[in-house]
């Protein structure tokens, strides 16, 4: 059975995906953080015999190897667990605690789940890594300013992506960025363009589509590619 590990599972967009992937047979890893906000996911294990939930959080370094460990080898890493920060803010307002932890969850943590999930990927041939970014870390696509902390975090993840693909070309991995759309989430709110549903189905098409020559690229949910 093909297996994928996805942060960030308990709600919106993560939670989506580990329906998606399980609907087609996949042997889901999915993560969450905080019991209390995750009854939606955990109550998919009656469901589900194909999927294994993993409890900890993507920042405590230290609890890695106890909580993830025992991970088979891995098809497919999906990096999902994300944080927005701080709404309403701008120019003269920003909160940098709130920006290092922000950067933290979006940016230090996926490239430090990579180099840990390295050997696994590598024990089988598939080796696929999707980061979930945002249209918002496009400098081209910055037209209006603010949103300084999360757009810094997803255009330094895009970064990140970018010098995994150079790096790990060689073992023939491919390693994406990308945009979910503006989703009816919590993050994205109900004026959002699109449902998860709609997001997802696109997200898994462009995953299971993918090959190393696309390798470090910021593609859409519906397939197109999207400029840096």
């Amino acid at each position: 059975m093909t297996t994928v590990f996805i942060t960030g599972a308990n709600r919106g967009i993560g939670l989506a995906l580990t329906r998606q992937y399980l609907d087609h047979d996949f042997d889901v890893y999915a993560s969450y953080r905080d019991i209390n906000t995750s009854q939606d996911l955990i109550a998919m294990q009656q469901q589900y015999t194909n999927l294994t939930l993993i409890q900890f959080d993507v920042t405590d370094y230290a609890s890695w190897q106890t909580a993830l460990g025992d991970l088979p080898n891995l098809d497919i890493f999906i990096n999902n667990a994300g944080y927005y920060g701080p709404k309403g803010y701008g120019f003269g307002h920003t909160d940098i605690e709130e920006w290092r932890k922000v950067f933290e969850i979006n940016t230090i943590a996926p490239l430090k789940l990579v180099e840990f999930l390295y050997p696994k990927l590598l024990a089988n041939t598939t080796r696929k890594i999707a980061c979930l970014s945002s249209k918002v870390g496009s400098m081209t696509e910055n037209t209006s300013g603010g949103g300084y902390i999360y757009r810094s975090s997803k255009a330094a993840l895009n970064s990140v992506v970018k010098s995994l693909s150079n790096d790990l070309r060689q073992d023939n991995f491919t390693v994406l960025a990308l945009h979910p759309g503006w989703v009816q989430t919590e993050m994205g709110g109900p004026n959002a363009l699109i449902t998860t549903e709609t997001s997802v189905n696109g997200l898994y098409d462009v995953i299971a589509n993918s090959h190393v020559n696309q390798s470090g690229k910021f593609i859409n949910y519906d397939g197109q590619s999207l400029p840096w």
